[in-house]
Formats: C-alpha cells, sequence, structure tokens
C-alpha cells in the first residue's frame, strides 16, 4: 500500500497526542457512533424546526433548511464565538472549506489517493480527531456568557437539546458523508489540506532578508561552535553555578525491547500504516523512554514544574511537583512511518546575565523528542526549547550524514553521536543552570545507576492538559494564544530578530508552531526532517 502519491514541499502545525485504537475497533465504534448522532439529529431536525412568523412571504417561500445547512450555521457559529473571546487553538491548522477537519503536517504529507477508500477514510478520521481535540479545547475555554449565547443560537436552529460538543460530533460525520461523497470532492480536500510555515515573508522581506541573513548565519556559526567545544568537555568538566539536583521518573511499567516491538507491529494494524498505540500503550512506552534529567540549580528558576495560572491570571510554574509533558508524534524516513515520543520540562524563567540580556525571560522549556525505528529502538534523540530554538540532534549509528552542497542555511548541529542502543538504558540530560541549554545525554545501562540518592521524582502529564489550564477565577484557558505563542514569555530578542521573518522570536509556542532556523526554514515537526540531513548508514535500515 502506497500513502503518498507525491512528495509535498514541507509547507510546514504535528502530529497530535490523541491516543487511538486500532483501526479495525475504530472503524466500527465510528460507524455506531455516527449512526446513533444523525439519527438524533435527524429527529432534531424534524421536530424542533424554528417557526416562521406571521406574513414573512420571503421566508415562507425559501424551502427549508436542510440538516447539512444547519450543520455548517453551527459551526460557524461557534468560530464566531471562539474568535470573539479570543481563544482559538493553533496547534493544527483549518482546513479551508471544510470547517470540521483539521490538519497538520505530517498528515498533509500523506496525500493519500482519492480512490483508495480505506486509507482515504483513515486519513479523514485522522484529520476529523485533530478537529475534535482543537475544539474540545476552544468550547472548554469559552467564557459562560459565550457558551450560552451559542447555546441559544443552536436552539435558534433546532437544536436546542444538544451541546455545542454533541452537536458538533454529529455534524462531523454528516458533513464528511456529504463532502466526500465523490472524487472531486476528496481531491478537493487534499488541495486543501496543507498547512502554512511559521515564516512570515513579508517580515523577510521588509528586514532585506538576503542581506540581513548573512550576519545572523555568522552569528549561527559561532554558536555552534560554541556548542561543540561545550560538548567536547569531559562530563566532570562542565561548569557548575550551584548544585547538580537529579530527576527521575515515578516509578511506572516499562516495556522491555520485545515489547515495545509487539506494541509498534500492533499499533500499525491500520490503514495507513501510522504508529496509533492505544493510551495504556502510549503510557508505557512514554514511561519506558522518560528521562533522567541533571539540572545545575543555581535558583528557583532551574526547577521542573507544571505552567498554571495565578490569581493575576499570569502564567507561572509551580514547581512543587515536577511533571514532564509528553505526547505522541510521528515522522517519516523512506517508506516507514515511526512514531516518535515527545517529553517537555517547563522552568519559571531562563535568568538574565546583565540588564542587556535579550534571550532572558519569564518561562523557559526545553522540549526532547525520541524518534523510534520501526524495531523499537531509538534512531535519533533530538532536542529543541520551547521557542524553537536550540535544535540539537543526536543520531543513533544507524544513521549517516547526508552529503549537501555549502549554504549559509542552518544545518543539523549534531555536538554528540549516541553508541549503539543497550536494551533497559536511561538517558540522562545534563542542563546548565540559567540557559538550560542541553550540554551532554548520557547513555546509562541497567548496571550503572546515576549518584543520585536524593533524586526528586516527577510524574508525566498528557501536554493536551495545557489546553485547557484552571483559572483562580473559574473556568479554563489554555497556555497559548490564538496565534500559537505562550502569553508572558515574549524575549528582547524579537526587536533584534524580526529580519528573519519568525514571530516574537524567543516566546515559548505550541506543539506544530515551532520554525528552528532563523537562517533558512525548517520547523521541528517536519515530516521528512530526518532524511533532510542523515541517511541510513550502509548495511542499516530503520526497520
Amino acid at each position: 500500500m502506497t500513502v503518498s502519491r507525491r512528495r509535498r514541499a514541507p509547507a510546514t502545525p504535528a502530529s497530535g497526542s490523541r491516543r487511538q485504537p486500532t483501526h479495525g475497533a475504530s472503524r466500527r465504534r465510528l460507524a455506531a457512533y455516527a449512526a446513533a448522532w444523525t439519527a438524533t439529529l435527524l429527529l432534531a431536525g424534524c421536530a424542533l424546526a424554528p417557526a416562521l412568523r406571521d406574513g414573512d412571504a420571503d421566508v415562507a417561500a425559501r424551502p427549508p433548511a436542510t440538516l447539512e445547512d444547519r450543520c455548517e450555521r453551527a459551526y460557524a457559529a461557534l468560530d464566531r464565538a471562539v474568535a470573539a473571546a479570543g481563544v482559538g487553538d493553533a496547534e493544527a491548522a483549518r482546513v479551508a472549506g471544510f470547517p470540521y477537519l483539521r490538519v497538520d503536517r505530517l498528515l498533509a504529507s500523506l496525500d493519500p489517493s482519492p480512490d483508495d477508500a480505506p486509507v482515504f477514510a483513515a486519513w479523514v478520521q485522522q484529520l476529523a480527531t485533530r478537529d475534535d481535540d482543537a475544539r474540545r479545547a476552544e468550547i472548554a475555554n469559552l467564557p459562560a456568557d459565550a457558551t450560552a449565547r451559542l447555546r441559544h443560537e443552536f436552539a435558534a436552529d433546532g437544536f436546542e437539546t444538544l451541546t455545542p460538543a454533541t452537536l458538533l460530533a454529529g455534524c462531523s460525520t454528516r458533513l464528511r458523508e456529504r463532502d466526500l461523497a465523490t472524487p472531486s470532492g476528496r481531491r478537493r480536500l487534499l488541495a486543501a489540506a496543507v498547512v502554512p510555515d511559521d515564516y512570515d515573508d513579508a517580515l523577510r522581506a521588509l528586514g532585506a532578508y538576503p542581506l540581513t541573513a548573512l550576519p545572523f548565519a555568522a552569528g549561527v556559526r559561532r554558536y555552534e561552535a560554541a556548542t561543540h567545544a561545550a560538548f567536547a568537555l569531559p562530563l566532570a568538566d562542565l561548569p557548575l553555578q550551584g548544585v547538580l539536583r537529579h530527576y527521575q521518573p515515578r516509578a511506572a511499567p516499562t516495556l522491555s525491547a520485545a515489547e515495545v516491538r509487539a506494541v509498534l507491529a500492533r499499533a500499525r494494524d491500520n490503514p495507513l500504516r501510522l504508529p496509533l498505540p492505544d493510551a495504556a500503550e502510549s503510557d508505557a512506552l512514554l514511561a519506558t523512554f522518560a528521562p533522567l534529567l541533571v539540572i545545575d540549580e543555581r535558583d528557583n528558576d532551574d526547577r521542573v514544574g507544571r505552567p498554571r495560572y495565578d490569581e493575576g491570571d499570569e502564567v507561572a510554574i509551580d514547581t512543587a511537583a515536577p511533571v514532564l509533558f509528553t505526547r505522541i508524534a510521528h515522522t517519516r524516513f523512506g517508506d516507514e512511518l515511526l512514531l516518535q515520543l515527545v517529553y517537555t520540562a517547563w522552568f519559571p524563567a531562563r535568568r538574565a546575565t546583565s540588564p542587556f540580556d535579550l534571550l532572558a525571560g519569564r518561562l523557559d522549556a526545553l522540549v526532547w523528542r525520541v524518534t523510534l525505528a520501526g524495531d523499537g529502538t531509538p534512531l535519533l534523540h533530538d532536542s529543541i526549547h520551547a521557542c524553537g530554538c536550540y535544535h540539537l540532534l543526536f543520531p543513533s549509528p544507524r544513521l549517516t550524514p547526508r552529503p549537501l552542497p555549502p549554504t549559509i542555511d542552518e544545518g543539523a548541529l549534531a555536538p554528540q553521536w549516541l553508541g549503539p542502543p543497550v536494551p533497559g538504558a536511561r538517558i540522562a540530560l545534563r542542563i546548565e543552570s540559567g540557559t538550560h541549554y542541553l550540554r551532554r545525554v548520557v547513555v546509562l545501562p541497567p548496571s550503572e545507576h546515576w549518584p543520585a540518592p536524593a533524586a526528586i521524582a516527577y510524574g508525566l502529564a498528557p501536554d493536551d492538559a495545557l489546553r485547557t489550564l484552571p483559572r483562580a477565577a473559574g473556568g479554563t484557558r489554555s497556555l497559548y494564544a490564538p496565534d500559537g505563542l505562550v502569553r508572558g514569555s515574549e524575549r528582547g530578542e524579537r526587536f533584534v530578530f524580526w529580519p528573519m521573518g519568525i514571530a516574537s522570536a524567543g516566546a515559548m509556542r505550541q506543539w506544530g508552531r515551532h520554525a528552528t532556523a532563523f537562517v533558512g526554514r525548517r520547523h521541528f515537526d517536519e515530516p521528512r526532517l530526518i532524511e533532510r540531513y542523515f541517511e541510513p548508514a550502509a548495511g542499516s535500515q530503520p526497520r
């Protein structure tokens, strides 16, 4: 089965974290669900049609609105309410003309044949899941008065017995049946399912990018040289500003290498061959590959915590109960779709080194990603900060650098190559004080233990939880603004780096919105990112 008919250039937001059952069970549940809600909506349409006003000849002369028309009005009403309240979610891109679908870069790259019914249906279901995830957060974050007005609008169209979430679940199925019944409708969806990249060409033009990119590229080369120098130091010689604080994942069931392989084999049992482990399997995988953190702690800004809204409705980091936020993602390598495990550690701030430190500011986060080959062993580890900055790659011996022509664009910064996978090993991340730069990756086999008798246990929580954080005054609010940026995490560097075309450079941002190169174009969730810089080593395959 060939999923992709053509390779799109990464327009480059990412594979979402929603965990899906295997395809067969999912389709059976979807069919039953669709039938039940279609019947509910049809009954609502018959019984609750709005009454016509006496003497309204124009209205009376119009044919009654179809259920599909009313569903479209419901989506439009919700979109207006979300926009007015400023609670839009930016993780996945909306699909023009299909208000019940959203797309990320991985799904946009698959480009299934409209004539392959099982594959196309499975792909559409993933797009519907992205929209469902986003709308669930948007609806939850609506103020109470906006929700009441929305319910009133729905009732005026005959949907008075249904909540917004319930109504849209049924409407999504109904509109898909209508819009995708023909080859032309399916081709229209394929053309519309694109993700804009996170570079502003107007800013680059205004900032004379072809010229200003040159000094920026020189700065990038200096940063790369400094990073290589830091990784060349012996581990014991890394600078220490405070005390080394050790974090380890809270005890949870983990998987053997054979069990990881079995989980991945089951997870690919769907027409897309996209690894979709169920909730329990995802939790076990995330626990198995969760890293140890070894942080140079000088003050509270170096402690790992949980984002929350304080009494003033500002984002703060609660360090009393450390947690890493996790998600399941995907990438492509050759003909395979690979599973990725993503972990994010949040810090209260990046400490300023001087009054003129443009990189310092409130809130900071380090993102660690593990890409598993088809056999369940790590193919690549990589890391960024949640601003999209400082992208470091740590390849396995199964990869070799791809020969590339010289260019000023940022390439793959791989300051450390890891050895062959060791069954049962744990990765330890040595993190610098203040900047939270990753300074070393240490592979600890089961026979070795990091000398940390007072290690702090951290928990794992789904990254989706950050889309609906409780507010002190009641209700919920996303950590992320409608543009995907984290409020209050702005950096002074944005006033200098804007000619590179990245909005609010240095600010923390939502998954799917991470542009990772100032010079050139690159996104953290780019579906062909690995093979952009690497190819299989001789005698090695990713499976």
